[in-house]
């Protein structure tokens, strides 16, 4: 019998049935905490997960499975200049437009087709951190000064970390880059424009469908106007997507064309008896994304194609698991933000307003530390900071809680510990915070 495993088991044994025992039912901020939780599980789960992360983890396959090993290496490798992979990478967020979570599955998948630590941080930090919709209403919300802040910052942090990562790990890095001097690329199967193609026009769709409604003062505007055809614009591009599958994957014309009544059915029957504008979306999506699971599932023409939908589901296997056990923990200290509404967490928010007021040092590293922790949807962070700045808190921590809040959060660093062990994980935050509160000392004083 192994007795460290199975004192091992004890000890959990013991920890939860303390955990059981003194349960605090009867306090009014625990049970304020444990609703939080569930109030940011249903509302991540009703708007985030169908229409933002099933949508990523397919264009996570596609890098994985279509996009060659030799353009990853070619732009991302150990191997290529740094100028261009650190310029790709820094500037990724703008076309993305994605968060911390959803970036997950690309990084992931980029990572294990060869890229540099440097040029693969770069991209992790900067696809949440330089998203074009976020950094345009920080100008119009918070301010111009602060728009400028940010996209600044953003882009000198996705570089300067990559460049840091890629310094204490330059042993590694050697060794990567010595092995991948001797690989063997195979020719391109198809060429590289409908690769990139297809890969557009499945990110295209995922922005558009999370383009999130403009504010009150927009009302009227241009704007506004196109935003109210966001779902048409995406049924446009998902249009090309069909005409992609038939051109570049050479699925059969008819079970795609089957698959268009299918959703376009969806989403006339979820216009007319689902009442909730928010969630008449959802059933389309999802018959979308069940359609092109077993067109691809069941061709047999070209083998790529299921191995693009079997890669998603292999980074969903990967990615979920740890991203729900970090929105719970999330939603349990820190509460639920969202639409308008604020449910306080264990840890009180006026603990948290008291402790970023002002430009001081310990200001802005708490603000870091609580941006890095908590999570943070697209475009959320902006007027979560407008209340934060209403209630006394410092310019300096609000530009320091914007850089490490949307590139970080607890579900995040849970699944980045899975790709690239804890101690990168653990350095890549710590230079996060650090640099978000050198940041927003140098911003806080000008």
């Amino acid at each position: 019998m192994d007795n460290k495993k199975e004192f091992k088991t004890l000890l959990w044994i013991i920890a939860l049935f303390g955990m059981a025992f003194f349960l605090p039912i009867e306090s009014t901020r625990f049970n304020i905490a444990i609703a939080a939780t569930f109030d940011l599980v249903k509302w991540y789960a009703r708007e985030h997960v169908i229409l933002c992360l099933l949508p990523a983890f397919f264009i996570a396959g596609v890098i994985s499975v279509f996009v060659s090993q030799g353009s990853v290496l070619r732009y991302f490798g150990a191997n290529a200049k740094k100028w261009l992979a650190y310029t790709v990478a820094s500037v990724s967020g703008t076309i993305l437009a994605v968060c911390s979570c959803t970036i997950l599955p690309l990084f992931s998948s980029i990572h294990k087709r060869g890229a540099g630590l440097g040029p693969a941080v770069a991209f992790l930090y900067s696809g949440p951190a330089i998203n074009i919709l976020a950094i345009i209403l920080t100008a119009r919300i918070l301010g111009i000064e602060m728009g400028i802040a940010r996209i600044i910052g953003a882009v000198v942090f996705s570089v300067v970390i990559g460049l840091t990562m890629s310094l204490i790990y330059r042993k590694e890095e050697k060794e990567k880059k010595e092995a991948q001097m001797h690989i063997q690329v195979p020719p391109e199967k198809r060429p590289m424009w409908q690769t990139s193609f297809h890969f557009f026009v499945l990110v295209l769709i995922l922005v558009f469908a999370n383009w999130g409604s403009p504010s009150a003062d927009d009302t009227g505007s241009a704007w506004f106007y196109i935003w109210s055809y966001k779902w048409h614009i995406t049924a446009f591009f998902g249009l090309l997507l069909a005409y992609s599958l038939i051109k570049i994957l050479k699925i059969k014309w008819f079970w795609v064309l089957l698959s268009a009544i299918a959703i376009a059915v969806s989403a006339f029957l979820a216009h007319t008896f689902i009442a909730d504008a928010k969630l008449a979306p959802l059933a389309p999506m999802i018959v979308a994304i069940a359609a092109l699971s077993i067109i691809t599932l069941y061709d047999k023409n070209e083998q790529e194609n299921r191995e693009w939908t079997f890669a998603s589901w292999n980074f969903t296997k990967q990615i979920m698991p740890m991203l729900a056990i970090g929105v719970v923990t999330a939603g349990f200290l820190l509460g639920s933000t969202h639409d308008g509404q604020a449910i306080a967490g264990i840890i009180p928010n006026e603990w948290i307003q008291w402790l970023v007021g002002g430009n001081s040092i310990f200001a802005n590293f708490f603000a870091s530390i609580i941006g890095a922790f908590m999570y943070f949807a697209t475009l959320t962070e902006v007027p979560i900071l407008q209340g934060l700045i209403a209630a006394g808190m410092g310019k300096g921590p609000a530009l320091a809680l914007l850089l490490a809040g949307p590139s970080l959060s607890l579900p995040n660093m849970l699944v980045i510990r899975n790709v690239m062990g804890t101690q990168k994980t653990l350095v890549y935050v710590a230079l996060v915070v650090v640099m978000a509160t050198l940041s927003g000392i140098l911003y806080g004083n000008i």
